[in-house]
């Protein structure tokens, strides 16, 4: 370290900026923005952000990292600056993420808001750890003279291949979009439950490949459709996109993952999808090939390809066709090796559920699609006149499972789907105030994933419970415990989600 300013001085100065612009990596690009941080003694810089904020997930997945904190001074000539740089990881010791949050919640609002009410938890730590720090004043600098320079070897420091490997699974665990694969999940078990009901019997080993290749087709369809939108611009001009309902999982735009690697990952999944779906027509009849084609067509084409269907406005049908009435049907082929009308009518209300889910999630993105050509069907209609439409389509539902026990296709029980009602209306209504504002329609969004599993789930459990009969009712109050417990920890989380984002917004205007 020279001794031209001593390391007090450089803090000092940090201290009296609340802001850094903080330079991170995003594949073959550079991205900055401002911040708010903290400094301690060591020069180590706090952090924080909200979960999955691309930034954090930047700063985490290329760990190099700088930083600016500039001060301007009255004159041009008393104007400071101190750069830093090093690696970021997460604060993961409780003791060490609780001081940091309380001093960066001294300068940020957003992280003072959260701790205050109780939602740290919904905020990223992230701790930098400096191997460089120069510190150059304006007066000095044009008199030629050298920055000011504090080095800390101890945090030069190699990023391990294990380290990489975990990184690139988690930005795999993005792009897939875990956590909307219930879309493809509920059908299935669905249609299974269904078999189940109508012949008496289950297998296991059929299930469980069935499920995976449902799994699988639907990894490929949420990949290709994120590097269609990457060739088209449109994810590049989307910027009112709601995470993680809508925008797609902007891996490529955040540099987590190579054009090329999306592609390549599309292709293997949809491999795979086939690999099994040719083992099920081997083993269970051919006829489900019909079914698969359709799925993997589907998804290769809904917004890429010589159809892309999603810009034709077909899109929303495409999906509430394949994730709904094709894989249930498809599911119960595989057990029962034979077609029905009764997984038809059972699944068209969570057709509609998913085309639903599709539907809302386009209204963020309404701007962006626009503009590039991308005629979504909220698009066509404009947002104002959609909301009509996303009303029609949540109470078609429950119409669909009444018409199915009124006519005597569905059992009586089957009306458990009815139970969600009150979450659809209150969907709708959040859709008819919030529809041009993107952050607001948040709970909507939530909403109807959260009736799409919780309806799919109870129609699930009807046909398990007449599977089972009055005499294995305990069976049944099981299974309503366990998919009871998935769909209230998810309404919860979402309700609580609303409400931090609700309040954050009045915390900070």
């Amino acid at each position: 370290m020279s001794e031209q300013h001593s390391q007090e001085e450089i803090l000092s100065m940090m201290g009296n900026v609340e802001v850094a612009a903080i330079a991170t990596s995003a594949g073959e690009s550079l991205r900055i923005r401002m911040m708010h941080y903290a400094a301690d003694e060591s020069f180590n810089i706090y952090l924080a952000t909200m979960k999955g904020d691309p930034k954090t997930v930047q700063l985490t997945n290329y760990p190099s990292i700088s930083l600016l904190v500039h001060q301007s001074g009255d004159d041009i000539n008393n104007s400071r600056e101190a750069e830093i740089t090093g690696k970021a990881v997460f604060v993961r010791d409780q003791a060490e993420r609780a001081r940091a949050l309380k001093i960066v919640a001294t300068r940020s609002p957003v992280v003072k808001y959260l701790t205050e009410s109780g939602n740290s938890s919904l905020l990223d730590c992230i701790k930098v750890m400096p191997a460089l720090v120069k510190y150059r004043v304006f007066s000095e600098i044009v008199q030629g003279m050298p920055p000011t320079v504090i080095e800390f070897p101890q945090n030069r420091r190699i990023v391990s291949d294990w380290q990489l490997l975990k990184m690139k699974l988690k930005n795999w665990y993005s792009e897939i979009r875990a956590p909307f694969l219930t879309a493809s999940a509920v059908p299935v078990i669905l249609g299974s439950a269904i078999a189940w009901f109508a012949t008496g019997n289950f297998y296991w080993n059929f299930f469980l490949l069935t499920l995976l290749a449902g799994l699988l087709i639907h990894m490929g369809a949420n990949v290709i459709n994120d590097y269609s939108d990457h060739r088209s611009g449109n994810d590049e001009v989307n910027h009112e996109f709601v995470r993680p309902f809508s925008g797609g999982s902007r891996v490529i735009q955040a540099g987590l993952l190579t054009p090329l690697e999306v592609l390549s990952g599309a292709l293997l999944f949809f491999a795979l999808s086939a690999a099994i779906g040719f083992y099920l027509a081997w083993a269970r009849g051919p006829l489900i090939l019909v079914l698969g084609a359709i799925g993997l067509i589907s998804g290769l084409s809904y917004s890429g390809g010589p159809f892309s269907w999603a810009k034709r406005g077909f899109g929303e049908l495409l999906v509430g066709l394949n994730f709904g009435i094709l894989m249930t049907l498809g599911a119960f082929y595989v057990q029962t090796q034979s077609f029905s009308w009764l997984p038809v009518v059972a699944a068209i209300s969570v057709s509609l559920l998913i085309a639903a889910v599709l539907y809302i999630n386009e209204f963020p993105d309404y701007t962006a699609d626009k503009q590039v050509g991308k005629n979504t069907l909220v698009v066509r209609l404009g947002r104002n006149k959609a909301v009509v439409l996303y009303a029609v389509i949540m109470l078609g539902v429950y119409l669909a499972i009444g018409a199915g026990v009124i006519t005597g296709v569905m059992p009586l029980t089957a009306l458990l789907g009815l139970i969600t009602l009150p979450l659809s209306i209150r969907a709708i209504q959040y859709t008819r105030r919030h529809y041009a504002s993107s952050f607001d329609l948040i709970p909507a969004n939530a909403l109807t994933i959260t009736v799409h599993l919780a309806t799919g789930l109870l129609l699930t459990l009807a046909f398990i419970w007449e599977a089972l009969g009055a005499q294995r009712l305990v069976y049944v109050a099981i299974t309503a415990v366990v998919f009871t417990g998935a769909v209230v920890y998810m309404y919860r989380s979402i309700e609580r989600q609303k409400n931090v984002f609700l309040n954050l917004k009045q915390a900070v205007k």
